[in-house]
């Protein structure tokens, strides 16, 4: 039961239930062998670049060295005696924490014991100690005394794959256990230690630390874009405020000049760093990838300065971390934005302009899931965006592949029922299911088995079906062969129409080869069905050429391509006059086609429903490209020294109507006969005979057309048989072969 009412909603959602599972799989897939970090990790470089600047942090100020202060140096490196000036310089203004990003692990003289004397008296000030060896650089020691004293902490900056910095140590694992504090995380504990906000573990999670306000989640290797990154030793995402403006600053030169305000280093922290690129501490970040300028590189000293900072705000205003989502958080987000784009798509799968609208709505939803995952990193919340743009897409894509796959296979099943050009018409053409059409000249083909629905009472259905399921196949084949587009199976009848949906100016050639083609494949028909037991096929085929109308005929809720007008009955009224292997076409059609054609008789025939005399021609042969001829179908008929007795009636349409008359056959062949009554008869009448003296029983019936009426005798015709039961077919080739001693061929 719940089965039952579940597969209807099931069948109605397919092409998303089965794009989202295979696309997300497949994104998720992707995303874990990392080949999507570098570009998840340039997104998250143009957040960075997008989102609106924050103020100054004036509790931070850098003393930088410049091109401009390294040439001013009567020495470089800087001696210790400068740097001990320079030092005493700051002290004076009596800042919280000074921060030294220059090493000192050898002496520079002169003035190396002054330096030392003003290390030793200056607790708040931090040295610098490289702890880990990278490509282009070593490890460096920190200076003996400061080190010590306990008052340096690790300048090392993790590196990203592409060479970027977008993450900041708190503490470094050194060997046989112990921890050092990071140069950023030591100098803000002396700024908040006034403050009294020391370390302590975070009461949610005891791994993290917390200072005041502000929680550090420790960076995973999984993290937000990351993919098995090097999370090694207290990591978190670098929170960065901005570039070197976003600090007050001034240069080495003006601190020796003593060119500042009094106070202005006052209860800050001072860090002192180079900025020059000769010194070669430069590093690309996040605002190293603005697309419309060249690369910026960030001093290693401004590193420091946003990652205090970041420090300093969590601890004391509660400025939000960089956040990720747990993995199978990510994975639904992802996931939601797939269902959303194969959605979008399965809902328009009907719209009249799908395309466009597809590619209007994937922007816009991809813009909104760009824009509500910037809103996010607003909020602190880093969420991946790549993933689940590819996610979004390639479900869109997915699904649409499902629709044109589907409407493949509408088109195989249409192509059973109509051609190939027709579903096209319906599928492709914008106008093709609109109700109504066009005037246009076509070649109509009508055809039709002779003595079928005899045939048919005499056999069992499936036989029946058996039989007309291989006529009907390889017509087709010749049909589609000549690209006719067969309107219709009429039960043992086929229309065809040339010049609809696509006009050719070979239609009328075309029509009549394939006619002539469909002749030549009943040979092929009939060796089936001999091999079967089943029963001898003949079709009559007529064509006619006019102008009609052709489109979708009907009504909004149920229509078919098809073709109208006077031409179409013509057509079909043609088809009537002929008998078993012919073809029969009309004058506008011989005009039409202006081709060598094999032509062995022509009549004048007064259709129903036609006003005028209506010229038709026989047809054995086409000649041009197509070169083809049916076999000669002349044959002579045997007298018979007794004639067989019959009785007949004139058929009108399929109905037997009228009086039944009396005759007899003269004589006779295969296909063809005599037949002498005192009864006139026209010519292409329609006769049902009935042997007598026969032991046949009383319901069967033999079938035949008034082919032509004798010079000799106004008495007799010449009739072709149409259909003629196998009892009727032993007894007259019996008869014949008694009689053919003494008769002879006419």
């Amino acid at each position: 039961m719940m089965w039952s009412k579940l597969k209807p909603h099931i069948w109605q959602w397919r092409g998303v239930l089965f794009a989202v599972p295979s696309v997300t799989a497949l994104v998720i897939g992707l995303r874990l062998t990392g080949w999507l970090q570098l570009l998840e990790l340039a997104t998250l470089d143009q957040f960075f670049l997008l989102r609106p600047s924050e103020g100054a942090d004036n509790r931070i100020v850098i003393v930088e060295i410049n091109e401009a202060d390294v040439r001013k140096q009567t020495q470089w490196p800087m001696s210790d005696a400068a740097l001990a000036t320079v030092l005493e310089q700051i002290k004076q203004q009596k800042p919280r924490a000074i921060g030294l990003d220059i090493y000192r692990d050898l002496p520079v003289n002169p003035g190396h014991q002054t330096l030392v004397k003003v290390f030793e008296s200056t607790p708040n000030v931090i040295g610098v100690q490289k702890i880990s060896d990278t490509a282009d650089s070593s490890a460096v020691n920190a200076s003996p005394t400061l080190k010590q004293r306990n008052q340096i902490g690790s300048n090392d900056l993790p590196l990203d794959g592409d060479g970027k910095i977008r993450r900041g140590l708190l503490y470094v694992n050194l060997k046989n256990d112990e921890v050092l504090e990071s140069f950023a995380l030591k100098l803000a504990l002396l700024y908040l230690k006034p403050e009294g906000i020391t370390e302590k573990p975070s009461a949610n999670n005891p791994n993290y630390l917390q200072l005041g306000k502000g929680v550090f989640p420790i960076f995973e290797a999984d993290d937000g874009g990351y993919i098995r990154a090097n999370a090694g030793s207290y990591q978190i995402l670098l929170n960065y405020r901005g570039r070197i403006q976003q600090f007050q600053k001034i240069s080495l030169t003006q601190l020796q000049e003593n060119r500042i305000p009094p106070n202005f280093m006052r209860d800050k922290v001072v860090l002192i760093g180079a900025t020059a690129e000769s010194l070669k501490d430069l590093f690309y970040t996040p605002y190293s990838s603005n697309v419309f300028a060249a690369p910026e590189r960030m001093a290693g000293i401004t590193i420091h300065a946003n990652l205090i900072s970041q420090i300093l705000s969590a601890a004391t205003d509660g400025r939000q971390q960089i956040q990720t989502l747990p993995e199978p958080l990510e994975y639904l987000w992802i996931l939601g934005w797939s269902i959303a784009g194969a959605s979008l798509c399965w809902i328009q799968r009907h719209s009249n302009n799908q395309k466009v609208l597809l590619a209007v709505n994937v922007l816009l939803t991809g813009g909104t899931l760009v824009g509500s995952s910037f809103i996010a990193f607003l909020a602190g919340w880093w969420i991946p965006v790549v993933p689940t743009l590819l996610a979004l897409a390639g479900s869109a894509i997915a699904v649409t592949q499902y629709i044109a796959e589907s409407a493949n296979g509408m088109r195989k099943t249409f192509g059973r029922y109509l051609t190939d050009e027709v579903v096209a018409n319906l599928l492709e053409n914008p106008s093709g299911l609109k109700i109504g059409g066009d005037r246009r000249k076509v070649t109509l083909l009508f055809s039709d088995l002779r003595g079928f629905s005899a045939m048919s009472e005499q056999l069992p259905p499936e036989q029946v079906v058996a039989v007309l399921n291989y006529y009907l196949e390889a017509m087709t084949d010749v049909i589609n062969q000549y690209k006719g587009t067969i309107n219709e199976f009429m039960g043992d009848g086929i229309f065809v129409m040339f010049g609809a949906p696509i006009n050719r100016p070979d239609d009328s050639q075309r029509a009549i080869a394939c006619a002539v083609a469909m002749q030549l494949a009943m040979q092929q028909v009939n060796e089936y069905n001999r091999q079967r037991n089943h029963p001898i096929l003949e079709m009559g085929i007529g064509i006619n050429t006019g102008e009609v109308v052709a489109g979708n005929i009907g009504s909004q809720k149920r229509a078919k391509y098809t073709v109208v007008g006077s031409h179409v009955n013509l057509a079909s009224r043609v088809e009537t006059y002929t008998v078993g292997g012919q073809v029969l076409i009309s004058e506008s059609t011989r005009q039409d086609a202006n081709i060598e054609l094999q032509i062995t008789g022509q009549m004048q025939i007064e259709p129903k429903g036609i006003k005028e005399l209506v010229t038709i021609y026989e047809i054995r042969g086409i000649g041009g490209q197509y070169n083809l001829f049916l076999p000669n179908d002349d044959e002579g008929m045997v007298n018979l020294n007794q004639s067989v007795p019959i009785e007949y009636t004139v058929l009108q349409g399929k109905h037997a109507v009228g009086t039944v008359f009396e005759g007899e056959l003269i004589s006779l062949s295969e296909k063809y006969a005599q037949l002498r009554s005192l009864n006139s008869l026209e010519l292409l009448n329609n006769l049902k005979l009935k042997l007598l003296d026969s032991q046949l029983p009383t319901d069967e019936f033999i079938y035949a057309k008034v082919m032509k009426k004798s010079d000799v005798d106004e008495h007799t015709v010449t009739i072709r048989f149409t259909s003629v039961p196998p009892k009727a077919i032993a007894f007259l080739e019996a008869e014949g072969r008694r009689q053919e001693a003494g008769g002879k061929n006419i």
